[in-house]
């Protein structure tokens, strides 16, 4: 599988690439937190770790560690922009089971 970025999300994070220098892509992963169990954590990325997989969609890199991968691979992100404050990345993920209320974390199918 993959993970991609939709049109308007390639222009949005090119753009933040090219404001933070000695980025190479961008880092995604998942951490224990919330309500739910889990976040999604966006980061620039300057190096690809060993335990990296890596993705490339429209020319940007998407570097996701071995322990968040189950959590992000075929997962879609996408730049929304709601009025002139309420923006960000959305995360249409496949693997997500459930959300909490307030928006903040998700939770996943275990795997064995």
């Amino acid at each position: 599988m993959a993970i991609q970025l939709t049109e308007s999300a390639r222009q949005h994070v090119s753009k933040m690439l090219g404001q933070h220098e000695g980025s190479i892509g961008l880092r995604l992963g998942t951490r224990r937190s919330g309500c739910s169990g889990y976040a999604y954590v966006v980061d620039y990325a300057s190096a690809v770790e060993a335990d990296d997989t890596v993705f490339e969609s429209g020319g940007i890199k998407l570097l996701v560690d071995s322990a968040s991968l189950p959590h992000l691979d075929g997962m879609t992100i996408n730049y929304v922009k709601n009025g002139l404050l309420n923006e960000g990345l959305e995360f249409i993920n496949p693997n997500a089971r459930s959300s909490c209320g307030c928006g903040e974390s998700i939770a996943f199918e275990e795997t064995a």
